[in-house]
This record gives C-alpha cells, structure tokens and sequence, in this order.
C-alpha cells in the first residue's frame, strides 16, 4: 500500500528553489494607494519578491504599483517594511513572472547586478564636475557630480543626508535614495533632456 507523503513543498518554497534573487540597483518610481508618486530604486529583486529602497514606507498590505527602468510596471503588496523602504509580494501571471525573469538573467549576465549602478539612459561625465548640492534646511554643501543621466546622479560628497531627504542639485529637484562609498545617489524628480544636462554640467 503506497502512503501518502506527510509533507509537500509550498508554492513559496517552490518559487523560492526555481527563482534566483539578484541584487539590482535600478531607479524607478512608485505609486501608493493614495495615487501619489516617489523615486525609489530597487535592492533585490526575484519574481515574486521586490525590495526597494524609498522615501515614503506606505503599510503592510498596501498594494503598489512600481516603475522600474528596465523592468517596466510591476505591481504588488507590501509584505514587510525594512529600514529603508519596503518589500512588495509581487503579483504577476506566469507569464510574466517568466519574462521578468529572463529580463533578470540577461541584465546579470551584463554586468547590472551586485550594486552596479543601472540608472536609466546615457550615463554623463560631466565637464565641470564641481556643483552645489541645496539641502532642505537651505543648507548648500560643495559636491562633485561623478556621472548623471537622465533620472538621477552619483554625488561624492561629505555630508551624506537621509535616504528619501529632498535636495537640489544646480537647481535640479530630486532625493536621496541610497547612500555609496563615495556620498551619495540621487533620483530627480522628473527626467531631464540630456542635451539640457550636458549644457548645464
């Protein structure tokens, strides 16, 4: 008589074996239930799991919508927040669970993954790299610009704000979304025109 196996894998464990979770850093914004839009930028991601790194938390069990460069929309609910932002249960058909995951693998295989930066379109070196960084307090701090493009900037700089902190650099509004060894990295709050950055910079 056959018996019956007293334990089966789950549906989370199973996606758990077959998806691999890469560390991607890729800028993007979301929207919360409330319809209002912050940057974030992505930490890890897998195909049923998304951690990001965003000013604004939202709860536990509020679904989102994201827009990651690269990826596209990806839609989900928050199942735990971290210390910087907040990890989405992504939902998503099978189908297109198997496409994000070949868009994974082929940006790993380029060299996007382990923290790489990956923001969105031509990557600048500016001319003249030395600017002013306005911080919210009305605060303006020397920086230099190590490369920018359309979405956003790396910044080596000595005081390094909080994550999700608003600032301005040369007149530019953006935030803060993660700190590098360098200073910092900082998403602009609407995409430039790249001919207007490589006048301005």
């Amino acid at each position: 008589m056959l018996e019956l196996a007293t334990h089966r894998p789950t549906l989370d464990q199973y996606d758990r074996r077959r998806y691999r979770r890469y560390e991607i850093a890729l800028l993007g914004r979301y929207m919360l239930e409330s319809r209002r839009e912050y940057p974030c930028q992505t930490i890890d991601i897998s195909t049923d799991t998304l951690s990001l790194a965003a000013p604004i938390q939202g709860r536990i069990g509020e679904r989102i919508v994201a827009y990651v460069d690269q990826l596209g929309r990806i839609e989900g609910t928050i199942t735990r927040l971290s210390p910087n932002g907040f990890i989405l249960a992504v939902t998503a058909t099978l189908r297109k669970r198997d496409k994000l995951a070949a868009t994974l693998e082929w940006l790993a295989e380029h060299a996007l993954a382990k923290g790489i930066d990956a923001r969105s379109g031509v990557r600048i070196v500016p001319r003249n790299p030395f600017s002013q960084l306005a911080l919210a307090n009305g605060r303006h701090e020397r920086c230099r610009v190590i490369d920018l493009s359309i979405t956003g900037a790396a910044l080596a700089i000595s005081e390094r704000p909080a994550v999700g902190t608003p600032v301005a650099l040369g007149g530019l509004v953006a935030q803060v979304i993660r700190h590098t060894d360098d200073g910092i990295a900082i998403a602009f709050d609407v995409a430039q025109d790249e001919a207007g950055l490589r006048a301005q910079f």
